[in-house]
């Protein structure tokens, strides 16, 4: 059941990075910047918070309060003159955070209490509870990349009117096992 489960996890956030890796490639720097409004964030203040919070949460994983004191969260929310690399770097590294901690699962630890501002959680709860914000988020992050791109989009998932199709395809497979981002062709 753990194995199952941490393996199965990896896989659902690999899918998330994916997805949002992909709707970024053909952005530039400014439309990292882009906002609909001023109370919307622009996808470098989403990747800012989701590295604030990557960082925090995974860091020392099964010791330490997710809440880190040196996180400054109000401050991920405030515009920055970064531009698309190093943006892509703080991405990259926050999720590389985030891999290394669910790497240091195991057997033995996996009952381990997990505080997050000092609530505690299972292991299962708190990596339950981030991969909701950060879908959430890549949410966020595809649909604003989606508005930016508008005819150049290149379509993440089933493309509108190809479902029976997809479905046939599928079907026709055979009942089978795996995780569903396995052949997701």
């Amino acid at each position: 059941m753990k194995e199952n489960y941490l393996i199965g996890v990896i896989k659902q956030f690999e899918y998330y990075k994916n997805l949002t890796d992909k709707s970024l490639v053909n952005l530039s720097s400014e439309d990292f910047l882009w906002a609909n409004n001023t109370s919307s964030n622009s996808i470098a203040i989403i990747i800012c918070h989701l590295y604030g919070n990557m960082k925090s949460r995974w860091t020392n994983f099964l010791v330490s309060d997710g809440e880190k004191p040196w996180r400054n969260r109000d401050e991920e929310f405030e515009v920055k003159n970064l531009n698309k690399d190093e943006l892509l770097l703080l991405w990259e590294e926050g999720w590389k955070c985030l891999f290394d901690a669910l790497d240091s699962i195991t057997n033995d630890n996996f009952d381990t209490k997990i505080l997050i501002r000092n609530q505690t959680h299972t292991v299962i709860e708190a990596i339950n509870r981030q991969m909701m914000h950060y879908a959430y988020h890549i949410g966020q992050i595809v649909f604003i990349s989606k508005m930016i791109q508008d005819k150049t989009w290149d379509n993440l998932s089933i493309p509108k009117g190809s479902s029976d199709h997809y479905n046939a395809n599928k079907f026709s497979k055979g009942r089978h096992g795996g995780h569903f981002t396995d052949n997701s062709n």
